[in-house]
């Protein structure tokens, strides 16, 4: 089920809304992670087995980092140190690890293991069996060849979930947080179906006390309508088009050089408003719901060099590669070579993060070499002397570019838009006809629109703090327009689903 459909805006969501206010306090949170699973499960029923089983062993390892572990953990902990004493005198172990401690360092390796387990076999067994395939192909030794009849469907929001209920292990280890007693509470943080399946990602400790109590109120129910009715139209109304041409432009071949600019700026706009307009959707529904979601982006294409730019795009995942990952492996501490390291590998597990490409692996490398040495230049672009407009265009022309590796079909595709970008391209016979269709009045209206709101627009964030008659106006205008022209769309899930 997708939030861009007329069986989740007109059926699922009133009926959640209902149900969830018509019953007591202690009721809501088991009542919302029923319709959690049944929102998550109504594509695919098995999906909900991944996600039951990730949410049960990170419960469990939660109790044990607080002294309430099974049995059977203790044991196993008791007995690595049993072993250790008696490894101790001829000098096979470090020094005494009490068995609490052995059992919360096994609570926190369970848990990253399995839900990195579930994520590495779901999204990555078809990368790992087509890269072996195609290094045997090209090496010339069939031998190599795997035979694999199985191939994996990807279930969704797996790579949000999973960095997600981890976080709540490693938060409770580092003492960030309380584990939580009940099932249901930590099943509903996990399963809450604003955020499920493309996030934000949120983390343990940003709603443990939200979780514990939360105020309603028609404030906020008032300004969680906004955010969805906002959301809904930049999807509809504004990533949707630009979509359009990017497909346009993308699926073309080699093209002419302002058709290949168009069409990947089209895609810039296209992913922006899609992806920010599906956050401003989960982070209204929480509202409607008395939770209060962190912001996830902050106006990223006003960023005057890439390492503003990732302070600015999907805030949650950049903060969670940061803290749980970039600082766990030194982070800046241990000089200047090792921070350029980090930086780079954070960005290639990010880009392997959003898909089971190579073209994902450039994308995230490319981002990591920027990053690099920007800071070893202080933390600024390389333009940094020129005046602010200058900054801030040079910055999106490289984000250009590096969107084009994570629209690309494959490297070679990639290779050849880029090309057709810098002109050293011959466009295709049939490429010479793509004007008519990208250059449509409507195409540039839409175009131009997502242009003055990327760039002169307010956030919606802000914009929606204190709502006025005017802008509840012009809210509910948007929300009619964005649901008559959805009924005249084909099937159009957010982008970030396939993540």
């Amino acid at each position: 089920m997708v939030f861009s459909s007329h069986v989740f805006l007109f059926c699922f969501l009133p009926i959640t809304l209902t149900v969830y206010y018509a019953l007591p306090r202690r009721a809501r949170h088991l009542a919302l992670t029923l319709l959690s699973y049944l929102f998550y499960g109504w594509a695919n029923p098995l999906f909900v087995v991944l996600l039951l089983t990730s949410t049960t062993i990170d419960y469990l390892c939660g109790l044990a980092l607080a002294g309430r572990g099974p049995s059977w953990m203790a044991r196993l902990a008791g007995r690595r140190e049993v072993a250790a004493r008696w490894a101790r005198p001829i000098g096979l172990v470090a020094p005494r690890d009490p068995a609490g401690a052995g059992r919360r360092r096994l609570a926190v390796a369970l848990s990253v293991s399995t839900n990195l387990a579930l994520l590495g076999f779901f999204k990555y067994f078809n990368f790992g069996v087509d890269t072996v395939n195609g290094v045997a192909a090209w090496l010339g030794v069939p031998w190599l060849h795997l035979d694999v009849a199985l191939r994996v469907t990807l279930p969704l929001g797996i790579s949000f979930y999973t960095f997600q209920s981890m976080s709540y292990t490693i938060d409770v280890s580092r003492g960030h947080a309380k584990a939580l007693r009940s099932f249901v509470d930590f099943a509903c943080y996990v399963s809450m179906f604003p955020q499920l399946v493309a996030g934000p990602i949120i983390r343990f400790a940003e709603v443990a006390e939200q979780l514990a109590s939360r105020t309603h109120s028609v404030t906020k129910c008032a300004r969680g309508i906004a955010f969805i009715s906002l959301g809904l139209a930049k999807k509809v109304l504004l990533a949707n088009p630009c979509g359009r041409i990017a497909d346009l432009a993308f699926d073309a071949g080699a093209i002419g050089t302002l058709d290949a600019w168009f069409g990947v700026t089209a895609y810039a706009f296209q992913i922006y408003f899609d992806f920010s307009g599906y956050s401003d959707m989960a982070i209204g529904l929480g509202l409607m719901l008395g939770f209060v979601f962190p912001k996830n982006f902050d106006s990223p294409y006003h960023a005057q060099s890439i390492t503003e730019f990732w302070r600015r795009w999907h805030i949650s995942l950049s903060s969670w590669l940061r803290d749980y990952l970039y600082v766990p492996l030194g982070g800046s501490r241990a000089g200047p070579g090792r921070t350029y390291v980090n930086l780079a590998l954070v960005m290639l597990l990010g880009g392997l993060w959003h898909g089971s490409s190579w073209t994902f692996v450039v994308w995230g490398g490319f981002h990591g070499v920027l990053l690099a040495v920007e800071r070893s230049l202080g933390g600024a672009g390389p333009y940094r002397f020129l005046p602010a407009p200058f900054r801030t265009t040079l910055t999106f022309c490289l984000v250009l570019v590096s969107w084009v590796f994570f629209r690309a079909a494959d490297l070679g595709a990639a290779t050849t838009y880029l090309r057709s970008m810098l002109g050293l391209e011959a466009p295709a016979d049939a490429a010479r006809l793509l004007g008519q269709v990208m250059w449509e009045p409507y195409s540039l209206a839409s175009f131009a629109c997502a242009a003055a709101i990327t760039w002169a627009g307010p956030q919606t964030w802000d914009w929606t703090r204190r709502l006025t008659a005017a802008k509840a106006i012009l809210v509910m205008t948007l929300l009619g327009l964005a649901c008559a022209i959805l009924s005249t769309q084909a099937y159009n899930p957010f982008i970030y689903f396939i993540f």
